[in-house]
C-alpha cells in the first residue's frame, strides 16, 4: 500500500536544478522533492507520496497523523524492511532465517 505521509523537513538543498528535501517520517529519514510545493521551509510539515511533497501541513495535524500511523502498523508497512516483513510472516521464499540475515545485513549497511 502507497500512503501520503507527512513528514518534518529538516534540510533543503538544490540539485541540478531541482529543490530536494530531507525529510523526516517519525524516525525514518528519506529525501522528498519539493517541486509542487516550492516555498515549504526547513521546520515545516507536509504531505509526501512517492517521494513528492504534495501540500504543507500544520504540526499538530502531522503529529497525530504520524501517531495514529505509526499505532496502526502502517509506517513499518511502509517504511520497513521488506525481507524482515517477509521473514516474520514465514512467507514462501523467504528463507526465514536467510531472509532475517539479509534484512539484519542490509540495516547495517544502511546505519
Amino acid at each position: 500500500m502507497c500512503l501520503a505521509v507527512p513528514g518534518k523537513v529538516l534540510d533543503i538543498e538544490e540539485r541540478d536544478g531541482t529543490r530536494m528535501a530531507t525529510v523526516d517520517f517519525g524516525g525514518v529519514v528519506k529525501e522528498v522533492c519539493l517541486e509542487y510545493v516550492p516555498d515549504l521551509k526547513v521546520g515545516e510539515y507536509a504531505i509526501v507520496h512517492v517521494g513528492f511533497a504534495l501540500q504543507r501541513l500544520d504540526e499538530e495535524s502531522a503529529r497525530q497523523t504520524l501517531a495514529l500511523f505509526e499505532e496502526l502498523g502502517l509506517l513499518q508497512e511502509e517504511f520497513g524492511d521488506p525481507w524482515e516483513a517477509a521473514a516474520a510472516q514465514g512467507l514462501p521464499g523467504a528463507g526465514g532465517a536467510t531472509a532475517a540475515a539479509v534484512g539484519q545485513t542490509a540495516r547495517e549497511a544502511r546505519q
